[in-house]
């Protein structure tokens, strides 16, 4: 059968033919197809409804004959549209030639990957390129069962581009780099870019997704995670969409880790800092069993390599039960043989069982490689909304790492301190009372923290500008409220020290 290997996945376009696919990027840019022009094609809720997998709504919105309307249906719905009809608007020979293009039967072409639009982070039109019907990655149930699929843009991907640390750098690996996308980001910020898989097929589409962006090429290496890499080989940014699904064997390449349980999470985090640079960072995303008798949070703690500060923040917990469907619906299952449904439900249940897990936890982990006598390790349960991306918020966390590390109480009350942006502040207690109950600090951004303080802490924020030394504003505050302003000194540097770790305070220069 023309266009389709020996496994029945389609045969992909011709990964070195940079000269066609620049071809094709300028057609498909001058067409206006790229998620701001798909956005007014289809509206709002056919596009969302994308994200979903569902086309049905896109498919009501394309039956004209446009060229943008044409593009939709071949690369993004996957439908044969006639030749003559993209003739003027594509080299459909040099397409054919290379493969991004297959003959569908009688005088129509169809498309051998999805193509998606992808806007990156300063607006650059970028395109993602998977295999067909498998644009969305993440439990939204693919459009193919077979073990080599590569899945496109999913919600875990998006997170994970959204936490990472975008600073320059000379060198970024990402390891199980998929259709790309993480390897797309860190080549506009990073000298030289490596990407592993142990799926060659995806090495080839990741090759695809990057010439079609416009973006340098990558070290594309073979093999499990850090394997492919050479013994004297140190990175500034590691980054990792791992398959993190903790599942009775390993039937999908592209999720199932093929070890114990957590053991691949643990391994990729542990590996981890032997291979960072110093001060470079390392970031994951990650599931963690929780184990009958067993606190979470040592269990992930344990993780952490020497000579690495961690940031690990827990998102979501479900249990067993939920989580056994979760990526049965993902793998589709649960549209095959009931039978067989019900039996890969009972192993998944029986996994579990024998290892006493109660629940699965899904989050990230950041590490910073550090030469601090004593790292620090926070572990901490984040289930609130926070407001990517958030890999700015993650870089300055550890700034203040370093700037609470190096100084005692004493240089506290010497330092100067800025309130945050879009701190605000709430007083919540009975109508008519004379006093709050309480005060709260709230964030607006980020981590979109809220703290409560005492009215000394609630007048010291209100205050902090940077134009005065915390010493000097505690000796007012005293002043104010009657206080013996020692005492006020001697008891205040923990909640300031509180409040620059949450971020609600900035030290300033």
């Amino acid at each position: 059968m023309e266009g389709v290997t020996d496994s029945g996945l389609a045969t992909l376009p011709a990964s070195d033919r940079p000269d066609v696919a620049a071809r094709l990027r300028t057609a498909l840019l001058g067409a206006s197809f790229t998620a701001d022009g798909l956005l007014e094609l289809l509206g709002a809720p056919a596009y969302a409804a994308l994200a979903r997998s569902e086309t049905v709504p896109a498919l009501r919105a394309t039956r004209g004959d446009t060229p943008l309307e044409t593009l939709v249906r071949l690369f993004l719905l996957q439908q044969p549209v006639p030749h003559a009809r993209v003739a003027d608007m594509l080299p459909v020979d040099d397409l054919l030639e290379s493969g991004w293009l297959t003959r569908a039967g009688g005088d129509e072409v169809a498309a051998t990957v999805d193509v998606r639009p992808y806007s990156g982070p300063d607006g650059e039109d970028w395109f993602i390129v998977s295999d067909l019907g498998c644009a969305v990655g993440g439990a939204g149930g693919i459009g193919q069962r077979h073990e080599g699929v590569v899945l496109g843009v999913g919600g875990a991907s998006t997170t994970l581009a959204g936490i990472t640390v975008r600073t320059p750098v000379s060198a970024a690996l990402d390891l199980g780099t998929g259709s790309g996308i993480q390897a797309l980001h860190a080549a506009q910020h990073a000298t030289r870019v490596t990407a592993t898989d142990l799926n060659p097929r995806a090495l080839h589409i990741t090759a695809l997704t990057l010439v079609l962006s416009g973006a340098p090429a990558a070290d594309l290496r073979e093999g499990s995670l850090f394997e492919p890499l050479r013994d004297e080989e140190l990175y500034d940014l590691i980054v990792s969409n791992p398959p993190f699904v903790i599942s009775p064997g390993a039937r999908l390449t592209y999720r199932d880790g093929g070890m114990s349980g957590d053991d691949l999470c643990r391994s990729l985090v542990q590996q981890a800092g032997e291979r960072l640079a110093e001060g470079g960072f390392a970031q994951f995303l990650a599931n963690w069993q929780h184990v009958a008798g067993e606190d979470w949070q040592d269990r992930v703690r344990s993780w952490v390599p020497r000579g690495c500060d961690a940031w690990i923040v827990q998102r979501e917990v479900q249990d067993v039960n939920q989580y056994a469907e979760l990526w049965l619906r993902d793998s589709g299952d649960h549209r095959g043989d009931t039978a067989e449904y019900q039996a890969r439900y009972d192993a998944w249940l029986d996994e579990f069982e024998a290892r006493k897990v109660k629940g699965v936890g899904f989050g990230w982990i950041t590490l910073r490689k550090t030469a601090a006598a004593v790292p620090s390790v926070m572990v901490e349960e984040w289930p609130h909304p926070i407001e990517q991306p958030l890999g700015e918020t993650i870089r300055a966390h550890f700034d203040r790492l370093d700037y609470l590390r190096e100084h005692d109480d004493a240089d506290l009350l010497e330092g100067h301190f800025r309130l945050a942006v879009e701190v605000v502040q709430e007083q919540v207690g009975l109508p008519g009372a004379e006093d709050p109950e309480h005060v709260v600090l709230r964030q607006h951004r980020g981590m979109r923290r809220a703290t409560k303080v005492d009215t000394v802490g609630a007048g010291f924020a209100g205050v902090c500008d940077g134009s005065l030394s915390a010493g000097r504003i505690l000796d007012a505050i005293a002043q104010l409220m009657g206080e013996d302003p020692v005492l006020l000194r001697d008891r205040t540097p923990a909640q300031i020290r509180l409040l620059v770790e949450q971020g609600f305070l900035e030290p300033t220069s």
